[in-house]
């Protein structure tokens, strides 16, 4: 099977952001950017992907960090607990509401003041994305990875776990060369298929 035969499966069988399995319809837009901010938090523990992706779509009703702040402690906890996020319900709950005050504080509760602060260079968002809490490098590489979508200046962004699972599946590492096989578009599906090989 060639290299494009290989992607395409992939995209075909896995090739669903892990954005687009929790309800999150990505645009440049602040809400859909704050929903993926949550599930990147989310996914940055060790937990399953399933449970992250389900927790996010119940804190979905909070999809703003305004919305975040305004919900109280016990809120958050119980849209965690309904997602299954229940190892750490009580501790993200306290992290999702510092981060939602901090986006507030700092770029008025709109990522895209971070893209503009970053001004491009990935090195610099993604030392940005750290200052949120929860959010350390497996976090913002999560990020980064799913925003791609919509901010075509990271294209192309495949992270550690993604370029393993291209190894493991014999395609090239490096990311220009995965980038050959798929439309711009179709990076950040890409990325999360690998994620999942």
């Amino acid at each position: 099977m060639s290299v494009r035969e290989t992607v395409q499966r992939l995209l075909d069988d896995e090739g669903t952001t892990y954005a687009a399995e929790a309800g999150i319809k990505l645009e440049n837009k602040p809400a859909p950017l704050y929903r993926l901010l949550v599930l990147a938090v989310l996914m940055s523990t060790r937990i399953k992907a399933e449970l992250a992706v389900s927790a996010a779509r119940e804190l979905g009703e909070f999809g703003t960090p305004q919305k975040m702040c305004d919900a109280t402690w016990q809120q958050r906890v119980d849209a965690l607990d309904r997602g299954r996020y229940a190892r750490y319900d009580e501790s993200t709950s306290t992290a999702l509401g510092k981060g939602a005050q901090l986006l507030i504080d700092r770029y008025h509760g709109d990522l895209r003041r971070m893209r503009a602060k970053a001004d491009g260079d990935l090195d610099v968002l993604r030392e940005l994305l750290t200052e949120v809490p929860r959010i350390g490098p497996v976090g913002a590489d999560i990020f980064c990875r799913e925003v791609q979508l919509v901010w075509p200046e990271l294209r192309p962004f495949f992270d550690e776990k993604a370029l393993a699972g291209a190894r493991k599946l014999g395609l090239p590492t490096k990311p220009e060369r995965l980038a050959e096989h798929v439309e711009g578009h179709d990076l950040a599906r890409l990325a999360a298929a690998l994620v999942r090989a």
